[in-house]
């Protein structure tokens, strides 16, 4: 007995039934995952007086922590001063070589620049005791902040600290750690960080409203110390992935 070949169009039939199968079943996974989604709690509430924005301000003077790098001039010139670039180091202090350590962690730049001054001039007095003029002293962070990071934490593809510019908004910190197929930005908060015992702070993101109208009021200015948080489902299946419904 010979085995029939199925015909043409029989054999279109079935991969057209398979294939509706398979569009099925990536559906009803679409399906449970945004019901899973619902049963996640938005956490925070909107705050219209937050810095966001359009309506950012200007952050606080700059407070040196380790492991800053200063740049730092003297005039007139001091041979003792043999590296212009230091380090903060772990216990706070720059070492200035010759002209010794100075503790530098919790002051501003111009703070900074006031106390290697002091330190320079009382290393630098002639033995003869002849008064000399203040040097004069500049301070300058090398290549930014070494020390000021926001973090975002959860289902993105890069979850982490990264560097606070000042400038950074909710928007800025999502792209740059990027969202994953599972990721839902839209029960994303902004969690700022507070003193013991402080009242919390949590923010509602809005991520439609700045995604797709250009809403800013949730579009917070983000400062160093802030995190945010993304929520995920679970990760799409290879059927979901291959169809597209990841």
């Amino acid at each position: 007995m010979t085995a029939r070949t199925p015909k043409g169009s029989d054999r279109q039939s079935r991969l057209a039934l398979l294939g509706a199968s398979l569009v099925f079943l990536a559906g009803c996974s679409g399906l449970a995952s945004r019901h899973a989604a619902k049963k996640i709690p938005q956490y925070g509430c909107i705050d219209p007086n937050q810095p966001r924005e359009l309506h950012m301000v200007s952050m606080p003077a700059y407070v040196v922590e380790p492991p800053d790098e200063l740049d730092i001039s003297v005039k007139p010139a001091i041979a003792d001063l043999t590296s212009s670039s230091v380090p903060v180091q772990q216990d706070g202090t720059i070492d200035l070589g010759f002209l010794g350590d100075v503790y530098v962690a919790g002051l501003t730049l111009p703070q900074v620049e006031q106390k290697i001054a002091l330190q320079v001039a009382a290393q630098t007095q002639s033995s003869k005791g002849t008064p000399k003029p203040p040097p004069q002293v500049s301070v300058r962070l090398v290549n930014g902040s070494s020390s000021k990071f926001f973090y975002v934490l959860g289902t993105v593809t890069t979850q982490g600290k990264f560097p606070s510019t000042g400038n950074d908004t909710v928007l800025d910190a999502l792209m740059t750690a990027g969202l994953r197929t599972n990721s839902m930005p839209e029960k994303a908060y902004l969690v700022r960080p507070h003193p013991a015992g402080g009242p919390d702070q949590i923010l509602k993101i809005d991520w439609f409203g700045i995604k797709d109208r250009g809403d800013t009021l949730t579009n917070y200015q983000v400062f160093p110390g802030d995190r945010i948080i993304v929520p995920g489902g679970k990760p799409p299946g290879l059927l979901s992935t291959l169809l597209g419904g990841g």
